[in-house]
């Protein structure tokens, strides 16, 4: 063995520790077991120097326990542990937690709301090191948030119109958040169900059926306005066309005859006795021809003259009958020199057909 030889000490193979110990491990092949030492100690240093970040990770860098730098996506070098460690943080997967909260409304009525929330790392540092558990964090903050606003809301809100309230508690537990330092931001906040104690599910049945008779008629009397309206607009958009025409035909009625008569005026002027007598004639070839001519029997002609003013296209009216006008007959005495001359008939003549004749 190389170590039995004389003169040859272990001060003098390799140097000091290594060489000593070298010189007394066995030769392999004509390869020296240090050689392979030497080689892991490199490849563990190169494995420890290099950190390869993923792109939905970031790394945390710490040096001997306190805080370095924030390691971002792709091939990063550190120092090799025990001087540094890398803590890595998955900071783009979405979270979900769901749960379902007793509440009680403004109104004194207990709703259970199921809550749904979706959140994200968006501060890796402050999320591992600026609480101690941020989800859980989360979780209570999302319980008191959601019992705060739904505690300021009456029941048909909290049943009916929970967006706003959805709205309203995601920002709510957003400032939370960040007040708690957490490093977490919610991405979704929904609240998608709510219903009553099963203590009380029949009155809630018969609320919610109360509610739907109410949409009801209201959908209804909304679709009675709808029909009813563009009829009465149209009604009144033709009542008003009518007017308007009326009033066009009115004023140029009235135009007409303001022209008509000052041409009369000046024809007047220029013959009076002619015009008076022309507008006489024309007056009474007018009254004449809108009233029908009564002849009487004993040769008057009576003008029938209408008390209510029908004029126009419609017929006249028929006339009243008029009692029947009998004469009175006469005997005429013969004078002395004439007999009575006999009639057509063979009876005495009066004096009316004498007349007549």
């Amino acid at each position: 063995m190389a170590w039995n030889r004389p003169g040859n000490t272990g001060g003098n193979a390799g140097g000091g520790l290594f060489g000593r110990l070298g010189g007394r491990l066995p030769d392999l092949g004509g390869f020296n077991p240090l050689h392979w030492m030497i080689l892991v100690v490199a490849l563990w240093l190169v494995f420890s120097s290099v950190v390869l970040i993923t792109e939905q990770q970031r790394g945390i860098v710490l040096r001997f326990g306190q805080l370095s730098r924030v390691l971002q996506p792709g091939l990063n070098f550190k120092l090799p542990w025990p001087v540094e460690h890398v803590i890595k943080i998955n900071a783009t997967e979405i979270k979900n937690y769901s749960d379902r909260v007793p509440v009680l409304t403004r109104d004194e009525n207990i709703v259970e709301v199921a809550v749904n929330v979706q959140y994200k790392v968006s501060d890796p540092v402050l999320y591992r090191f600026g609480t101690r558990d941020g989800d859980q964090v989360l979780q209570q903050a999302t319980l008191s948030t959601v019992r705060e606003q739904v505690g300021r809301s009456d029941l048909d809100t909290v049943l009916g119109a929970r967006e706003q309230l959805a709205v309203m508690a995601r920002e709510q537990l957003q400032k939370s958040l960040d007040a708690y330092r957490t490093g977490l931001i919610v991405t979704e906040l929904n609240l998608p169900d709510a219903r009553p104690p099963q203590q009380v599910k029949p009155a809630f049945d018969d609320v919610n059926s109360a509610q739907q008779d109410k949409e009801r008629l209201i959908s209804e009397a909304r679709a009675y306005a709808a029909k009813v309206v563009p009829e009465s607009r149209g009604q009144a958009a033709r009542v008003r066309t009518v007017a308007e025409g009326y009033k066009t035909a009115k004023i140029a009625r009235a135009t007409g005859d303001a022209q008509r008569f000052t041409l009369l005026v000046e024809q007047y002027r220029g013959a009076p006795e002619v015009t008076r007598k022309r507008l006489w004639l024309e007056t009474l070839q007018e009254v004449l021809s809108q009233n029908p001519t009564i002849v009487g029997g004993d040769g008057r002609q009576l003008i029938y003259v209408p008390m209510q003013g029908n004029t126009g296209s419609a017929a006249a009216p028929t006339p009243p009958l008029l009692p029947e006008l009998v004469s009175p007959s006469v005997q005429v005495e013969p004078s002395s020199g004439e007999a009575a001359r006999p009639g057509r008939s063979g009876r005495p003549t009066t004096a009316r057909e004498e007349v007549v004749r």
